[in-house]
């Protein structure tokens, strides 16, 4: 009798069955990835937004917006008798004080300026109370007024996936890669009353890479609110 051989695959049978199943498999992790990250934007807006609204509330009970948190470790507002300690305007989201989740979805902590005068216990501000921030936007062109100019009590701010200028809910100042023309960004980090608000993108629009997310306390909201709380007018 002949000898009996059992059919098999051959390696490069076996090969090509690998990469389609490889190229599967790709198929799949990447509009899984995109999934993922869609979420932790969409979670981050949330925080943001119900940041805003918590800032709304804290002034309707107590007639001033809360001083910028005491540091990194701590969610307190800094504040020292009627105002901010040291006249600081600008840091974290003082999270404790307000009751909000600390960071945002990549776990680095949100970004809080305020207008000083708004921020003040003793001489609550008015109708009349001059703000100082402005919101900037640019849509594939030079930077345009997104709101009026020196118009807004108060932003919150996430620095987004790539964290470039954020603090981690550790206290750890991120050290992120960004190219050279991130512009918006760098000035989303140095400044205190000038914020750049406007889509993602990469780095080769006006502005570089982006991926910060901003949101304002309007003026109109927060007055409207403390008016028929009967906090104002005064």
């Amino acid at each position: 009798m002949k000898p009996q051989h059992q059919a098999g695959f051959s390696l490069i049978e076996i090969a090509i069955v690998l990469v389609i199943v490889g190229l599967m498999i790709g198929g799949l992790v990447t509009p899984l990835t995109v999934q993922l990250e869609q979420r932790k934007v969409a979670e981050t807006q949330k925080s943001l937004e119900d940041a805003r609204e918590a800032l709304t509330g804290f002034a309707v009970r107590y007639g001033y917006l809360p001083c910028p948190a005491i540091s990194a470790m701590n969610g307190l507002e800094d504040r020292s008798g009627t105002r901010c300690t040291e006249e600081k305007r600008s840091g974290f989201l003082p999270w404790a004080t307000l009751g909000l989740r600390k960071s945002d979805s990549w776990n680095n902590l949100f970004r809080y300026s305020v207008t000083s005068a708004f921020s003040d216990s003793e001489q609550q501000f008015g109708l009349a109370t001059p703000r100082d921030i402005s919101i900037a936007t640019r849509d594939g062109g030079p930077l345009t007024q997104a709101t009026a100019l020196n118009d807004i009590p108060a932003v919150i701010m996430s620095h987004g996936k790539n964290g470039f200028g954020a603090t981690s809910a550790q206290g750890q100042r991120q050290v992120a890669q960004a190219d050279a023309g991130n512009l918006d960004e760098r000035n989303n980090i140095a400044s205190n009353t000038l914020f750049i608000s406007r889509a993602a993108s990469t780095g080769l629009q006006a502005g570089g890479s982006f991926d910060d997310m901003v949101v304002w306390l309007s003026p109109n909201i927060l007055f409207n609110r403390m008016v028929t709380a009967q906090r104002l007018p005064r």
